[in-house]
């Protein structure tokens, strides 16, 4: 699966924060639907449809022995949410490291009486 489809499968399922408190849980270890569902205020039925989202993102996973399922929580989804945070963390940060440069620029060229047009922190970027 393309990461970009993975991102939108995982933070579709972060979305809710139901989902995301069950995600908290599960990091404490596998548990059972009742005992996942015992915080919540909401019908059986429509606690495991928040489940089966976190399923179908696999971001958990669950496993039945007789009448009991039990869930667990697959960081392998999560490092791929993280690797796609840190890649938007690292654009913003190289944006931000451009514009700090550029302002202490501006800051020098004022403190100089300097009121030439040539900014070269702005030459050969494709992005200007």
């Amino acid at each position: 699966m393309a990461q970009s489809a993975v991102a939108d499968d995982v933070f579709g399922a972060l979305s809710n924060a139901t989902r995301r408190k069950v995600l908290e849980q599960l990091s404490a270890g596998p548990a059972t639907v009742s005992e996942l569902a015992a915080p919540f205020d909401m019908a059986l039925p429509s606690f495991v449809q928040h489940l089966s989202v976190l399923e179908r993102s696999r971001l958990v996973r669950s496993r039945k022995r007789g009448r009991v399922r039990t869930y667990e929580l697959a960081p392998e989804r999560l490092r791929a949410a993280e690797h796609w945070l840190a890649e938007r963390r690292r654009q913003w940060e190289a944006r931000f490291d451009r514009f700090d440069a550029y302002v202490h620029h501006l800051k020098e060229r004022e403190s100089h009486g300097d009121a030439g047009d040539d900014d070269p922190t702005l030459r050969d970027r494709p992005d200007a």
